[in-house]
């Protein structure tokens, strides 16, 4: 797709629908592409919704384990409010800092959540088999499995978007510094998750918890700041996928609805928006379900068209 960005010359393709649209027509490229694109974004704000509740409430019970119980309905409620100041700056290049800080913090914890793994130390009975029963149930587990798989690597569907406010001359495009950047990137997410992933499963077995944070207890401290750093990860992300959004919602509300572009119209399309994927994240507060079926469903078709 950084390659693709510029490949009619002349002409950038700043946006993922006006690469579909170029590939598939005008109406069709549309219909297709903006569909799932809008799936694996909302889906992903949804699931960063209730990642940053999930965080928070282990941070409170593991600060305060003599405290009253809270739902972790309170704690996504806690984490959206966040969202509802960061979603009114007004562009990719705003969220800059913010994208940093999530990165170094993602970064923090998943050395956090391995390190601790190992000082935790292989636990009694524990058990590598396949938990499934049936086949029925070991399919889905599989195609679950590959659905989380794909959304952990499912920056495609930001991927122009973030390489247009990247300056292009005919001496220096755009995917010269673009290339380097998701080098860079996957790299650093390959060194993050995979020691969690092979290390978690050695430690823990199949009874190993979708967030391996909520799998360790102590040092307490620790795990406590490691649940901290993945919030504040997640509120960056959480940006970086909802960026796209706000975008499409403002130019159809101006370009096809003739509304008048206002500071007003973003103030509220962009807290209805958070709104919204609050409300669903409190009904649906399901990580690891969540994770596969928008990986599934919507990332890995988006990756392929």
């Amino acid at each position: 797709m950084v390659e693709m960005h510029e490949m009619v010359p002349g002409k950038r393709f700043d946006r993922y629908h006006e690469l579909g649209q170029h590939a598939f027509g005008e109406k069709l490229g549309l219909y297709i592409v903006v569909p799932q694109q809008l799936i694996v974004e909302v889906g992903g704000g949804i699931v960063y919704m209730v990642t940053g509740g999930a965080s928070l409430k282990k941070f409170h019970d593991t600060v305060c384990p003599s405290c009253k119980k809270i739902k972790l309905s309170f704690f996504i409620m806690i984490f959206a409010s966040a969202q509802f100041v960061l979603s009114h700056l007004p562009s990719f290049n705003s969220i800059s800092g913010v994208s940093l800080v999530a990165a170094v913090m993602s970064f923090c914890y998943s050395t956090i959540a391995w390190t601790a793994s190992v000082h935790k130390g292989v636990q009694e009975n524990v058990q590598y088999s396949k938990k499934a029963k049936n086949t029925t149930e070991l399919v889905f587990n599989f195609f679950n499995a590959l659905g989380t798989v794909a959304f952990a690597y499912a920056g495609h569907s930001v991927v122009l978007e973030i390489q247009a406010t990247i300056p292009s001359t005919p001496e220096k495009p755009s995917k010269v510094s673009m290339w380097r950047g998701v080098i860079v990137a996957y790299i650093i997410v390959a060194l993050c998750y995979w020691p969690v992933a092979i290390i978690g499963y050695w430690i823990f077995g199949n009874e190993v918890n979708d967030n391996i944070l909520i799998s360790l207890e102590k040092p307490s401290w620790l795990i406590a700041m490691a649940n901290l750093f993945v919030g504040f990860h997640v509120i960056g992300s959480y940006q970086v996928f909802t960026m796209p959004v706000f975008d499409m919602i403002e130019s159809v509300l101006v370009k096809k609805m003739n509304f008048k572009p206002s500071s007003l119209l973003r103030f509220a399309v962009r807290n209805v928006y958070v709104a919204f994927t609050m409300f669903i994240a409190i009904t649906i507060p399901f990580f690891g379900g969540l994770l596969g079926f928008f990986g599934g469903f919507a990332v890995t078709p988006t990756t392929y068209f």
